[in-house]
């Protein structure tokens, strides 16, 4: 597997990272404004995972922050799915289940790794970690499949 000509390594990951990126936020947007959060209270809970409690006060510059971070993850995890996709070549032979399958593996590995080991602390929630399973999975996972399938060939 190797990527078209026209097509350099760090653009897959960039446009993979900014699509799946940007549809997770406005997905996670969605889900939070239909339990009444707002997309900055949402990006400065991103950045409580770094700063703590104090990020919800911080205003702006804690919800850029929130962003930031967001947005290091996406690419963090799309070059993740982009290095290995050049090992595996199932990744790109069956982009679907893949994706779905990765997606539900980053929503794992940040429920159960990243978030006790961060400052958030909050009890768990069925109804928030299924949903947010969902989400991962078609926002996440799925997207970061379907690009690196578009800019891929099978040698």
């Amino acid at each position: 597997m190797y990527f078209t000509a026209s097509h350099s390594f760090p653009e897959v990951i960039l446009w993979a990272g900014f699509i799946s990126g940007s549809l997770d936020l406005f997905a996670a947007c969605t889900f939070g404004a239909i339990r009444g959060i707002t997309p900055i209270r949402l990006l400065q809970t991103i950045a409580s995972a770094l700063i703590g409690r104090k990020a919800v006060g911080a205003g702006r510059s804690a919800a850029a922050l929130g962003l930031s971070l967001h947005f290091l993850i996406a690419f963090t995890v799309t070059t993740t799915y982009v290095v290995t996709s050049r090992y595996l070549t199932v990744l790109t032979e069956h982009p679907l289940l893949s994706g779905l399958l990765y997606g539900a593996a980053v929503h794992l590995f940040m429920t159960f790794v990243v978030l006790p080991l961060s400052s958030i602390k909050r009890p768990f929630s069925m109804t928030f970690f299924l949903g947010q399973l969902v989400i991962h999975m078609l926002f996440v996972g799925l997207p970061i499949s379907l690009v690196v399938k578009h800019f891929s060939q099978v040698a």
